[in-house]
């Protein structure tokens, strides 16, 4: 049992730390590629390439002066970016990232904590980030934040029920909620993904998978293209960086599970083994998020809300129907 403890609690300081610096590594990557889609250079002069923008950025958001404004309701507004972080990284204790391996004759499992119920412990986590936004918003004295957080919460909910009813047929078939099991459903090669089975639902989840990580164009938290900066208005240094670590952190998230509920997960493919598989599939599934961006403008309030009540979740309720008349 002490093992045990030792090994869980050695497995949640290694995530949080790589998670960490992929997040922050995710920032560089993330303007490199929009620069060079839009034909711009991007972090050039902090170090070779501009790698080292990544610490300049850290050192200054350590730094900077961390301001919490006078009518604020001040201990809201300091817990609030720690939730939205929190529950980033709370969602990936039950997310399997690579294969099993033996490292000095033990055998290490990479997954926090094996539930059963993984997908719904995932997706509950992941659901409760709503508050860190919210909270932010509301523990402001200024009508923007309070508009900004209302907005979080309409896109937050709306689009939570489509990620559930879209991953409800893919757990029809598979018969479980563990994310194990998922990986073990789809182990007969590129020919087994569950996308094959179901694109509709692979399409759903990343729709609603953009929107919930904030992503353009569904990007209505702090949509940046505005002067004001919705919830994000008045914080500045390290609580403002919390909150885009734990945005980070989801896309790092719903990469992994899209990979593991609709591409195999980390099954190897032909000559490619299970650990390469799965980080090549995160990684995609990473660039598409920084390439929609690039290339799609952003979505009115109501034309989300349009898409997501009007047009995915019926589309999503009738692939469950489909999905429950022919496994019957």
């Amino acid at each position: 049992m002490d093992a045990l403890i030792i090994e869980t609690v050695v497995k949640a300081i290694v995530v949080l730390l790589v998670i960490s610096a992929l997040a922050g590594f995710g920032t560089y990557l993330e303007r490199k590629v929009l620069a060079f889609m839009q034909r711009r250079l991007g972090p050039m002069h902090v170090g070779p390439f501009g790698l080292l923008q990544i610490l300049a950025d850290g050192i200054k958001l350590f730094t900077k002066e961390d301001i919490v404004p006078q009518h604020a309701n001040r201990l809201i507004f300091m817990v609030a970016p720690a939730i939205t972080a929190a529950t980033a990284f709370i969602a990936l204790a039950a997310v399997p990232l690579f294969p099993e391996f033996t490292l000095f004759g033990y055998t290490i499992r990479p997954i926090v904590a094996d539930l059963n119920v993984g997908i719904l412990f995932v997706l509950g986590a992941m659901a409760s980030g709503l508050y860190g936004p919210l909270l932010a918003g509301m523990a402001q004295a200024n009508k923007w934040g309070i508009i900004g957080s209302a907005r979080t919460a309409i896109l937050f909910l709306s689009y939570e029920v489509v990620t559930g009813l879209s991953i409800l047929a893919p757990i029809m078939i598979v018969g479980s909620l563990s994310l194990i099991d998922f990986n073990n459903a789809q182990a007969g090669g590129v020919s087994d993904w569950m996308v094959w089975q179901q694109p509709v639902a692979f399409v759903l989840f990343l729709i609603a998978g953009f929107a919930e990580t904030n992503r353009t164009p569904f990007d209505l938290l702090e949509h940046e293209a505005e002067v004001i900066s919705g919830y994000a208005t008045e914080y500045s240094g390290m609580r403002w960086g919390m909150f885009f670590i734990g945005e980070y952190a989801n896309m790092i998230t719903v990469a992994f599970l899209a990979s593991l509920v609709f591409f195999g997960g980390f099954n190897p493919i032909g000559f490619i083994p299970g650990f390469l598989a799965i980080i090549l599939k995160v990684s995609f599934f990473f660039f598409l998020m920084l390439w929609v961006r690039a290339s799609w403008p952003h979505v009115r309030p109501d034309q989300l809300m349009w898409l997501c009540w009007k047009v995915l979740m019926p589309i999503a309720i009738l692939n469950i129907l489909i999905t429950g008349i022919v496994l019957l």
